[in-house]
């Protein structure tokens, strides 16, 4: 299975809800399975219009190639009503691979890694939120990147993240 990171992100309708539902249409794929998962981020638009967009990274694991994986994505895409008037034009939903473990392509169709994946506070935040030692050959740490987009502005939201390594200990009602 090969590694990759999906960046959800959106700014028309209710975002939130849009991307977490998203979310759950991806885990439903049997030809993947999500690893990680961080926090919702809201920024403003970079060389987009539109008001703030809400922002997510996953990380998956995966069977499917990389042109399969984008063809879950666009297809989750259409399924929360992306449309593509013009370039950067607000969005319901808009899903990028970010990364695909060992493969580096300059493909019109993709581009991996994603090509703008240092200029983006939206991106890299999330990213390095989950994966903080992430190190690309081509770029290096990605964290050396933050100064460069400290002008950007960004808010984590409140994360509601379940305690997986805890023992839950279920006790029933006294009568």
């Amino acid at each position: 299975m090969a590694k990759a990171f999906i960046g959800f992100g959106g700014n028309v309708g209710d975002t939130r809800q849009i991307i977490t539902d998203a979310m759950v249409c991806l885990a439903l794929r049997s030809q993947l399975r999500i690893i990680h998962k961080s926090c919702l981020y809201q920024s403003a638009p970079v060389e987009a219009t539109g008001g703030d967009y809400i922002n997510s990274v996953v990380q998956i694991e995966t069977d499917l190639t990389p042109y399969g994986l984008l063809h879950v994505c666009q297809t989750i895409e259409q399924q929360f009503g992306r449309e593509r008037p013009y370039e950067n034009a607000p969005r319901t939903l808009d899903l990028d691979i970010l990364y695909f473990e060992g493969v580096a392509q300059g493909d019109t169709e993709l581009t991996l890694p994603h090509p703008r994946i240092t200029e983006r506070s939206f991106v890299l935040l999330p990213l390095l939120e989950i994966a903080p030692d992430f190190f690309l050959p081509e770029f290096g740490a990605l964290k050396s990147y933050l100064p460069q987009v400290a002008h950007q502005r960004i808010e984590k939201l409140t994360c509601r993240n379940c305690a997986s390594d805890e023992k839950a200990e279920y006790r029933p009602p006294a009568h």
